[in-house]
């Protein structure tokens, strides 16, 4: 499996696909396989990828930090699937938003447009606030999935005003210092060979490292409930044990076996092509990016710049695939390169 992987990855590398990639494989909590391959810059110059490569997790900061701070704050009591958005921002309720839900912005079953160049405007996290609260639906809600960076910005306010506490700062104390995830934040600030590169950028003349690929969560400072986290592979594998363990890391207990279990729920059973949970992408009736092989149970996410977690709860299987194919542009060849990787591995188990 090991040389199959890694000659996979090389001829994508080689095709220039993906810069490098960083890559761990597990099975029944064990690490079978974690290789760094390739490079994390290739402009200007080539530096090699490390396994302690800091990468730009894009929207898998979806399911790491908005997911968790929701089931966490569902545990307690301090909110409910069905409580309204309204309910914590009462502003949102403008232009018949009165009926969405926590739930429905979880399972991007909100009707919310699915995003808007913000930053063009460079507009203040409060302006940009207002504008989601002024904002009319695409669709009914709870009618049609609408993967919508516009609803887990709108979560990530609705986790502050209802933990009272700033997002970041919440995630710190109950989620990634429990979890010794030490290279895990917003706004990070490990040196600069660190990184993984990203995107050329005008107006820094020169490749993002450490900054946030998303236009949008940039124009925020750098934090949003849908991108700017940053993370190793390392540390995204102490967050997998946690879900795996059924919410136990260490003998500590940070999430309920309840609020993961419903989180795998499919919460959009009548959408002929994608299959949505809480947070959780599950392996749907058509296209997923966990391949062909991964069972009906699978559940994962992905993110733009190239980022990826799969889990296979059939044969207890997970697959972390770190990669910043954003350095090369935004050609898709990721679309095809996850499922296929996928299968690879998958044959095994």
């Amino acid at each position: 499996m090991k040389e199959e992987i890694r000659s996979f990855l090389q001829k994508e590398i080689d095709l220039k696909h993906i810069p490098g990639a960083v890559i761990q494989v597990a099975c029944d909590g064990e690490v079978l396989l974690e290789e760094a391959i390739g490079y994390k810059a290739v402009h200007p110059e080539k530096e090699d990828m490390t396994i302690d490569t800091v990468f730009d997790l894009a929207s898998l900061t979806k399911v790491i930090a908005s997911l968790p701070a929701s089931l966490k704050l569902l545990d307690d009591g301090i909110i409910r699937l069905d409580d309204p958005v309204q309910h914590f921002l009462p502003e949102f309720s403008q232009n018949g938003k009165e009926d969405i839900m926590i739930k429905h912005l979880l399972s991007h079953t909100s009707g919310l447009t699915a995003e808007r160049p913000f930053h063009a405007k460079k507009l203040s996290v409060s302006e940009i606030m207002s504008e989601i609260y002024a904002d009319k639906s695409e669709a009914p809600v709870g009618g049609k999935v609408i993967y919508s960076d516009l609803g887990l910005i709108t979560l990530y306010k609705v986790i502050e005003v209802a933990s009272g506490v700033e997002f970041s700062k919440f995630l710190e104390e109950e989620f990634y210092k429990p979890l010794e995830m030490t290279e895990t934040t917003f706004n990070p600030e490990f040196p600069k060979e660190r990184y993984a590169a990203t995107e050329y950028v005008e107006h820094l003349g020169d490749y993002k490292r450490g900054i946030v690929h998303d236009e949008n969560c940039e124009s925020m400072g750098g934090i949003s409930g849908h991108a700017g986290l940053f993370s190793t592979v390392g540390d995204l594998g102490k967050f997998a044990e946690m879900i795996e363990n059924g919410g136990v890391y260490k003998g500590k207990r940070l999430l309920s076996e309840n609020s993961l279990e419903l989180a795998r729920q499919n919460f959009t059973p009548w959408d002929s092509t994608e299959y949505r949970g809480l947070g959780w992408q599950l392996k749907g009736p058509q296209f997923a990016p966990c391949g062909d092989y991964f069972s009906d149970k699978s559940y994962g996410h992905t993110g733009f710049t190239g980022t990826s977690l799969w889990f296979d709860p059939e044969v207890k299987l997970r697959v972390i695939l770190l990669t910043n194919r954003v350095h090369f542009g935004r050609e898709p060849h990721i679309i095809r390169l996850r499922p296929r990787l996928h299968n690879i591995i998958r044959k095994y188990f």
